[in-house]
């Protein structure tokens, strides 16, 4: 269930290249909007523009209730809106934990009223995140809740794992899990290997991740359910879910821009910028996430938008925060560091970007066709600009692309049938 405040839905006209790998149409068209509904699309117009459909992000921290001061959901939504994005999904983490009924309805009642862009809300798997005690599933389930998840924290009880799995059957709600053997993470700033050691930072292994992916692939075999692997950065993570799914596990997977794009050779910068959780990791494992990503063992490509405050990301690398955001730079820094170069199809992180989230969560697919939803991205793949302070609508700035020039920009956004951004 998503939500967002209303307003009148747009009749426009919109043209150039469309691309939607769904509908296999790459073309150069018209397309008419009529009440927010997509009403025809003729041959004809301008090709300088792409017309894709929006994107969906599953990975969205609002910071609301508790840290408005890094993000709100009008601040983060009009980011996502920035952007590109026609829905998001937001994690509970916050202060205090969305892991009732009543803190739920809270923030659905503020999102009618803020959210420039349909926003969904996770309920949290386990009371407080301590990973002891279930939440009211059932509850927040009828209350609007869109998924559960304990992001930012692991499931560390394969018991309670079970029961959570065994309690979304009933609920058909999706579990998102925060992989992280805490034991083998623990007190790790970066990914364990020759930087860290050259740095002399303590590091945290990628075993740490896969070994909880694999227990839970396990237990999702076990219990015939299926779940959703948050933010992979490890190649032997992948390797399991791809045999997972070739076994037939229902399990989909995510994967962010900065994991695509950088290596912990970041870290030697001192950048706090580029910490993260999970860690950014070695060549070797980014080749493995852009392989997952083109077979589809990665389905998803999700920001993990995670704003901090400036004065806690301005301090030396071990005592920063992890996170960075990433809704307004998400295409734009796949465009440059990954399209241009020729590493990934267009076609193909458009669909990651926009159908993969949509079935992963069993939101409507974003799509250009007659008779469906306006939910349109409009894209000028040749405009370079700068990532500066002034560019965020986000009310943090803790991006690992400040001072980059990228290629490739949103110049408008159509969301549920409104404009909701326009350069």
């Amino acid at each position: 269930m998503l939500y967002s405040r209303g307003g009148d839905l747009g009749s426009f006209t919109l043209e150039g290249r469309v691309v939607d790998p769904g509908e296999g149409i790459d073309a150069t068209l018209i397309v008419t909007v009529e009440n927010g509904m997509i009403t025809a699309l003729e041959p004809g117009g301008d090709g300088r523009l792409v017309l894709a459909p929006a994107f969906i992000d599953p990975h969205v921290h609002l910071r609301t209730p508790g840290r408005e001061d890094e993000e709100t959901i009008a601040s983060g939504t009009a980011a996502a809106a920035a952007g590109g994005y026609c829905a998001i999904l937001a994690m509970p983490n916050t202060d205090p934990i969305v892991d009732s009924a009543a803190a739920l309805g809270s923030l659905i009642e503020l999102a009618r009223e803020e959210a420039a862009v349909p926003v969904g809300f996770f309920g949290a798997i386990s009371k407080g995140q301590l990973g002891e005690e279930l939440t009211e599933m059932g509850d927040l389930a009828n209350a609007g809740a869109v998924g559960f998840t304990d992001d930012g924290q692991p499931v560390v009880s394969a018991g309670l794992m079970r029961r959570a799995l065994q309690y979304a059957e009933i609920t058909r709600r999706p579990l998102a899990l925060h992989e992280e053997e805490p034991t083998l993470s623990r007190d790790g700033h970066m990914h364990e290997g020759a930087v860290s050691a050259r740095l002399g930072f303590a590091g945290w292994p990628a075993i740490a991740e896969s070994l909880m992916v694999e227990r839970d692939l396990a237990i999702a075999a076990y219990e015939s359910r299926p779940i959703h692997v948050m933010h992979v950065s490890a190649a032997e993570s992948v390797t399991a879910l791809r045999r997972a799914q070739a076994d037939g596990v229902a399990a989909t997977a995510e994967v962010t821009p900065h994991h695509l794009c950088l290596t912990d050779e970041a870290v030697l910068s001192l950048d706090p910028n580029v910490k993260m959780n999970p860690p950014l990791r070695s060549e070797d494992h980014r080749q493995a996430l852009l392989e997952g990503l083109r077979d589809g063992t990665l389905s998803c490509i999700a920001t993990d938008h995670a704003p901090h405050a400036r004065h806690e990301k301005d301090a030396p690398f071990e005592e920063a925060p992890f996170g960075v955001t990433g809704l307004e730079t998400a295409f734009a820094a796949l465009h440059t560091y990954l399209i241009q170069p020729g590493v990934l199809p267009l076609a193909t992180v458009f669909e990651r970007m926009s159908a993969g989230p949509a079935r992963a969560f069993g939101l409507p697919v974003p799509r250009i066709a007659v008779g469906g939803p306006a939910n349109i991205v409009v894209l000028d793949l040749d405009r370079e600009w700068h990532v500066t302070l002034d560019v965020f609508c986000s009310l943090s700035v803790n991006s690992w692309l400040l001072g980059a020039a990228l290629r490739g920009r949103v110049v408008r956004t159509i969301a549920a049938g409104r404009e909701v951004f326009a350069l």
